[in-house]
């Protein structure tokens, strides 16, 4: 070789080096190790506990006309630093303060962009931040290209369309055997061969699409999201609730030039307990823009959708109509309950909801509700709602009624996205708290407007009307999976269940799979701080031990434990509330043993109340077994859970 030629291979090599840089931040407790690389393109690993677990992941925003910010960006600055932080929420459906620390990676472009990395303990985080201008850009595409260790599996709530309620199930399969071109809305788990779990979400989701996450023909995963809608008609048959698009644009979101973009969420741990106490989606979301939220006051609701109505052993007609609702709000006020939900039928039609039907007097029922210390919650669709939102919530307001359940947005386009801060904007204005239904999962819209209180966008107890998909497996996946994202409106409380070997679908008088304290202990365990009884009060009044002892189980906590846990086999959460604790447990169709740990308990004496599956349990569903008793000053409880089986207890201080 020249010298000529050593020179320039040097200067190569140089330049490929400078070209090229890499940054390590770790978690605060060492076990997360970010690296994120930037040279032509820029990406990141994640390993835990020196283990692959995020094998790799290539990020960048699409702006159009050849403008890629992350293709070819030239790095001005970066920095890391350490910090720690205390988050309080108004409505807390785990903990009502949450101090975390983190490392953060801050890397500044010439092109008028940076990123931000967050690691955590329980862990990863990044996002995107612009600083193009006031006007508008627009984005054609958000790439995240996604490849996971050799052998990793998924639990892949697989859509059919972009359109939908967000229901599905979390099917655990390997990441080989997912066809290309399948996809799936987020939350989504991975499961590393022999290292830890990623779930995958997002937080601070505003004025921006949902992302979808699809399999590449490659054998990793890339990003994707509903482009924008420009033109809908109804569609036919469902034109009240359903549409179809007639034109959609080439591109995801027009936004503001200057702004910082949705966090990317990866929680991160080999203890699955972790994926439930994570609060990073609440941590990562803009804080409250409320000025008065003592007006918003989770509770209990009894529901009368999916028991159809089906009250018994009075002297009128049961329906949509005044007697039957003053028979519901009765029931609330005999336990407790905070409110009672009008579901669809109230309205004189389902797109005329400003006027009730002739059978239902909402002045009658709301006077009627108060003088029982009970307040209404109304349910309504959402595209009437979109076109008069400031009249009907304004009118809502007028009529005395405290909440609203909006259903059939079955969108996650950012012109959707949009509608839910609209919505959630406007309910504030008028003090009415919002349960949004056929809704995309939280994404951190809860922690700026806390009067959104609830989500549906899971696959929950109402689906025993119509199949047999709610399994025990499914209700104890659900808590490590679409739950890690935010509350759920799963609506539980079946008062008839039944064994595979004795359940039947039935639309107008269902059943759940899995025995009554299986149920029973979804009140400790399913985070939703508007909670709801799904079944009719004629059933919990034939059985008024268990509709006791539910209704003493709050919608809202002041600190979660997460006591045992396996994704798909088996849960264990204490939650407290004031100076008592609760707790559920629940177990798949394995009949189980566990031994809880209460150390946590501060010293003194404590009583504990309890249901527990009965000895028959296995055979007939609804047996069950109520104590009391002391504890024991060791602090620790055994129990036994039959198949599909659950236990539950509340524990006081003497």
């Amino acid at each position: 070789m020249t010298r000529f030629s050593f020179i320039i291979t040097l200067l190569l090599l140089v330049s490929a080096a400078q070209a090229q840089q890499s940054f390590d931040v770790k978690s605060p407790d060492g076990d997360l190790q970010l690296q994120v690389t930037h040279g032509d393109q820029i990406s990141f690993q994640v390993k835990h506990k020196n283990k692959l677990t995020v094998k790799n992941a290539t990020i960048a925003l699409d702006l159009g006309s050849g403008k890629v910010l992350g293709k070819d960006a030239r790095l001005k600055s970066n920095s890391i630093n350490s910090k720690e932080e205390t988050t309080s929420f108004v409505v807390s459906s785990k903990d009502k303060e949450v101090t975390a620390a983190y490392n953060e990676l801050i890397l500044k472009f010439k092109e008028k962009f940076s990123l931000e990395f967050r690691v955590y303990n329980d862990g990863v985080a990044y996002r995107f931040i612009t600083a193009l201008g006031k006007k508008n850009i627009q984005v054609y595409n958000e790439q995240l290209d996604l490849d996971f260790p050799e052998g990793s599996t998924s639990y892949f709530p697989k859509e059919k369309s972009m359109y939908s309620h967000f229901e599905q199930e979390f099917i655990y399969q390997a990441i080989d055997t997912i066809p290309a071109g399948d996809f799936c809305a987020m939350p989504v788990r991975f499961d590393a061969k022999d290292g830890a779990a990623v779930l995958l979400t997002e937080a601070d989701l505003y004025d921006y699409p949902c992302l979808f996450l699809e399999k590449k023909t490659t054998g990793g995963f890339e990003a994707s999201a509903a482009p924008v809608v420009l033109e809908t008609r109804p569609l036919k048959g469902r034109s009240d609730r359903s549409e179809e698009f007639v034109k959609q644009a080439d591109y995801i979101a027009e936004t503001t030039g200057s702004r910082s973009f949705p966090w990317r969420v990866f929680v991160i741990s080999d203890d699955d307990r972790d994926f439930v106490k994570s609060n990073l989606v609440m941590q990562l979301s803009r804080p409250n823009t409320l000025k008065s939220t003592d007006w918003i006051k989770p509770g209990r609701i009894a529901w009368d959708w999916y028991n159809a109505n089906n009250i018994y052993g009075v002297d009128f007609e049961s329906g949509i109509n005044t007697q039957t609702y003053k028979y519901y709000i009765d029931f609330a006020s005999e336990y407790g309950l905070e409110y009672v939900i009008l579901d669809e039928g109230w309205t004189k039609t389902t797109t005329e909801v400003m006027e009730s039907n002739p059978d239902i007097d909402i002045p009658e029922l709301v006077s009627y509700a108060k003088s029982k210390n009970v307040n209404l919650i109304l349910w309504l669709l959402w595209h009437p709602l979109d076109k008069n939102i400031e009249g009907i919530l304004s009118l809502y307001h007028q009529w005395g009624v405290k909440g609203i359940k909006v259903d059939f947005m079955q969108r996650a386009d950012q012109y959707m996205v949009n509608s839910y801060e609209r919505i959630a904007k406007i309910a504030a204005e008028n003090e009415l708290m919002v349960d949004f239904h056929g809704a995309f999962k939280p994404a951190g819209l809860r922690r700026a407007y806390p009067n959104v209180m609830t989500y549906e966008g899971v696959l929950g107890n109402e689906n025993n009307k119509w199949s047999e998909q709610i399994t025990p497996e499914h209700t104890v996946t659900l808590p490590f999976t679409r739950m890690v994202a935010g509350p759920m409106d799963f609506t539980p409380g079946a008062m008839a269940n039944a064994q595979p070997l004795n359940y039947h679908v039935s639309f107008d008088r269902p059943m759940s799979i899995g025995t009554r304290c299986h149920q029973v202990a979804m009140y400790a365990v399913y985070e939703s701080p508007l909670q709801m009884l799904c079944d009719a009060p004629s059933a919990y009044l034939e059985d008024k031990e268990t509709t006791s002892f539910i209704a003493q189980f709050p919608a809202a906590w002041d600190e979660t434990k997460v006591l045992e846990g396996k994704i798909g086999e088996y849960i264990a959460i204490a939650r407290r509330s004031g100076d008592k604790w609760y707790i559920g447990a629940m177990t798949n169709s394995s009949a189980r043993d566990m031994e809880l740990d209460l150390s946590f308990l501060e010293d003194g004496n404590y009583t504990i109340e309890l249901m527990k599956d009965g000895i028959n349990a296995e055979k007939y569903a609804e047996d069950y077994k109520k104590e009391q008793k002391t504890l024991s000053d060791n602090k620790k409880v055994t129990l036994h859970m039959a198949k599909g089986g659950g236990w539950a207890a509340i524990i006081s201080k003497k």
